[in-house]
């Protein structure tokens, strides 16, 4: 496994001259990617928008900045863009081609030909519509490119001490309703609301998707028992939702159920 990093390492200084851009999220992925590139002058630029939760674009400025790299960040208003609000099944696509054109022009105008983002191996066998646009753009995924998972991209950066290689992953919220669901600002702050308090009684990998009016609350199989003893005073820190259901999914976390 660790060969595949160096020869990714290898890839990234032979990209220097070029001027490298990171899309910058602040998942584990990127996070690794941008750990990786360092040394390298990167440009890494992060994209605020709607869909993502405040406490997400704090924690890449502070990772930018504790590691003394230039961020841009880039403020996005999703509900001026219909492709993306109406909530197709291709809403990725409409998204990324969005977001990652603002990408490429802030890059171009800061020096960078090169652009990177955290797109590992597994992601390539998964629905993601979203990686037509990366396609169409010249995005380059260096980790789908060295077929490295996600689970070597944790292990790795593990080994580097990097003290996120744990952190649970947070899709963008879009993702917590059924497609043809539009998608308005009342309906996202719900779901950041609810999945922070899920945080507070202690479940960090967790998803809040909604249903009309039903709630599907994912956590971790192995975190059931605690829910179940902790159930009452969880409702009714959500009751504020106005959900007529809240319900556990008993087949657990899971990325991409929506799909």
């Amino acid at each position: 496994m660790f060969n595949k990093f160096e020869e990714l390492q290898d890839y990234l200084k032979m990209k220097e001259k070029q001027g490298i851009c990171l899309a910058f999220s602040g998942g584990i992925d990127s996070i690794l990617l941008l750990y990786f590139c360092k040394k390298l002058n990167p440009l890494a630029v992060t994209i605020n928008s709607n869909l993502q939760t405040h406490e997400e674009i704090s924690f890449t400025e502070k990772i930018c900045q504790d590691w003394g790299i230039k961020q841009i960040i880039l403020d996005t208003d999703i509900f001026k863009i219909p492709e993306i609000i109406s909530n197709p099944k291709d809403r990725c696509y409409h998204c990324k081609k969005n977001m990652f054109g603002k990408i490429v022009n802030t890059a171009e105008k800061n020096g960078a030909s090169v652009i990177f983002d955290g797109t590992n191996f597994d992601d390539l066998q998964v629905y993601r519509p979203g990686r037509k646009a990366l396609e169409e753009l010249g995005i380059i995924s260096p980790f789908a490119m060295f077929k490295i998972t996600k689970s070597e991209i944790r292990e790795y950066s593990k080994k580097c001490n990097i003290p996120f290689y744990d952190k649970p992953s947070t899709p963008c919220l879009a993702t917590r309703f059924p497609y043809e669901t539009v998608l308005t600002p009342e309906k996202l702050k719900m779901v950041e609301k609810c999945e922070k308090v899920l945080k507070n009684f202690g479940f960090a990998s967790c998803r809040f998707r909604v249903h009309n009016d039903i709630a599907r609350i994912e956590i971790l199989p192995e975190n059931f028992n605690a829910f179940i003893r902790q159930k009452d005073e969880i409702i009714n820190s959500l009751r504020f939702t106005g959900l007529k259901y809240i319900t556990l999914d008993m087949e657990g976390l899971r990325s991409g159920s929506m799909d």
